[in-house]
């Protein structure tokens, strides 16, 4: 190689890379992008879902907590935040509102 080519090859307007800033950031934007739209906006929504199914908890609801108890709500603790289920006859446990996984149906306000 010669002196002249080294130099072309160095100039940021000689060689082949002739990309600008934008065009080294494109791949980077658009790899955030299909990880935002994939995984992200999803679990924010399913998140969003989640809390709203916590905060509409009733005396009645059919739920499974996070450890795997079925069992009917039988007392909404809304100053403690924590809810009383029935999972067996004589069976009653105190749980925090946010240990419930999923609401199985509801029952009756009462």
């Amino acid at each position: 190689m010669t002196v002249l080519t080294l130099a072309m090859a160095q100039s940021p307007g000689g060689g082949g890379q002739g990309g600008g800033g934008f065009g080294a950031f494109l791949p980077m934007i658009l790899i955030f992008l299909v990880l935002y739209l994939l995984i992200l906006r999803p679990q924010a929504r399913r998140q969003r879902q989640h809390q709203q199914m916590l905060e509409d908890l009733n005396k009645g609801d059919r739920v499974v907590t996070t450890g795997g108890i079925h069992g009917v709500i039988l007392k909404v603790n809304d100053k403690d935040g924590t809810i009383v289920v029935k999972a067996g006859d004589d069976i009653k446990l105190e749980v925090d509102r946010g240990a419930v996984a999923r609401k199985l149906s509801s029952g009756g306000k009462g």
